[in-house]
């Protein structure tokens, strides 16, 4: 699996190790094809303002967009999804900060929540209906959680 990341943002340190592993994790759980293709941009406010007026027509900058390319959906029980590029998320982590502190908990895990919900919309999932956001944010929390309990393992592991 391809996963390039791109840390543009000036403003906050990422792991982009870390967030590389979480893109791969959930591309795996959606059972994206292996040799797929995937973009995690983060970017500042500005460029994340002129993206969002671009692409959404909303004013002032946004905590992710997701920009599909070949339109893959996950595969199914015993299968994988065809082989493509998925697409381009582009997250603001000036924005994310902010959110996590009014949510309650740490930027990973904003920016771990932000990067699993861009994926899935890669994957074709929306939230503007009441039936569609409960299955995307039930998939989104079973993912992290997942993600969280391996992640707490991986580093017991290395001790």
């Amino acid at each position: 699996m391809s996963i390039e990341v791109a840390n543009e943002s000036g403003a906050v340190d990422i792991d982009e190790e870390r967030l590389s592993r979480l893109a791969r994790y959930v591309l795996d759980a959606m059972r994206v094809h292996p040799l797929a293709e995937l973009s995690l941009v983060l970017v500042d406010k500005e460029p994340m303002t002129d993206l969002n007026m671009r692409w959404m027509g909303e004013s002032g900058p946004t905590d992710v967009l997701s920009f599909p390319m070949d339109e893959l959906r996950p595969g199914g029980p015993g299968r994988t999804s065809d082989l493509g590029v998925l697409g381009d998320v582009i997250i603001c982590p000036q924005v994310a900060e902010r959110q996590a502190k009014k949510a309650g908990h740490g930027l990973v895990a904003e920016i771990d929540l932000l990067c699993t919900h861009g994926i899935l919309h890669l994957l074709g999932y929306d939230h503007a209906e009441p039936e569609e956001h409960k299955e995307m944010f039930g998939l989104q929390g079973e993912i992290l959680t997942a993600w969280e309990e391996s992640e707490s393992a991986r580093d017991e592991n290395a001790r």
